[in-house]
């Protein structure tokens, strides 16, 4: 890959995938084809960000309520919420219960349904709540697992983009998917799930392997779902599948922390 080839594809994942301001670049055949190999990238400026929050609120003292909020919405501070709309999309079109047909057209439907309200608000609250429960070093050590996981999520997302079926012969998965050198990009997603998992376990052995089975359920979960309720996958369903996985890897770490 061409020098100029690797900085245009980051831009172009950065672009796609965050609210970081980037250069403007062409998007075309060569810089498509290793995007989502600079995916996971993204979640390092989401980990730095998190960590970073976590060692000055604990210089400053602050609140927990304060901690909770600031900490529940950095993911939407970098993305965007681009994988927040794709997992209310998806929240829709599961509660509609109609044809897979149906359901696609949901996805692609740009009204917000009740399902999907109702689903944000609930994802957002159930975040809040988990990040005011770990305190002192149990806090720092959901933060470091869950800086992890923002990596290992987007490294899955774009494993599986590039190797499940799509659902549609259209859409921003598909285009992705159509565009990408898929081995390579396959090869360069498992090699940051690999360094991920080793960094989950080396965090704390115990909590890493809880982590780790968790988000191999969800993975296994978002594959038999995608198939069957709508024959393969798809923009919406590869930010339902992050934002999930992202939550597991929350829940689980709280859980320890309460526990331990």
């Amino acid at each position: 890959m061409k020098i100029k080839t690797m900085f245009e594809s980051l831009d172009v994942a950065f672009s796609m995938y965050s609210a970081i301001p980037m250069p403007q670049v062409m998007w075309n055949e060569q810089n498509m084809k290793y995007m989502l190999g600079f995916f996971p990238l993204i979640g390092l400026v989401q980990a730095a960000l998190l960590i970073g929050w976590v060692y000055l609120a604990q210089a400053l003292s602050v609140g927990t309520v304060l901690f909770a909020a600031v900490a529940a919405l950095i993911p939407l501070f970098v993305t965007g919420g681009i994988h927040l709309d794709g997992f209310c999309d998806t929240v829709d079109a599961l509660a509609s219960h109609q044809t897979r047909e149906k359901k696609l057209e949901i996805l692609k439907d740009p009204h917000t349904g009740a399902f999907a309200v109702m689903g944000c608000m609930a994802y957002l609250l159930l975040t809040f709540a988990l990040w005011t429960q770990p305190q002192g070093e149990f806090c720092l050590l959901a933060a470091k697992e869950m800086a992890v996981g923002y990596v290992f999520s987007r490294a899955m997302s774009a494993a599986a983009v590039v190797t499940f079926p799509c659902a549609k012969n259209s859409g921003l998965a598909h285009s992705f998917s159509s565009a990408a050198q898929k081995d390579r990009v396959r090869i360069i997603s498992i090699l940051f799930a690999l360094v991920c998992a080793v960094c989950f376990v080396l965090i704390h052995p115990v909590l890493g392997a809880a982590i780790l089975a968790g988000c191999l359920m969800v993975f296994w979960y978002y594959h038999h779902m995608a198939m069957k309720q709508f024959g393969g996958v798809t923009g919406d369903l590869a930010g339902w599948f992050l934002q999930v996985n992202e939550i597991v890897i929350l829940i689980v770490s709280v859980v320890y922390s309460l526990i331990a």
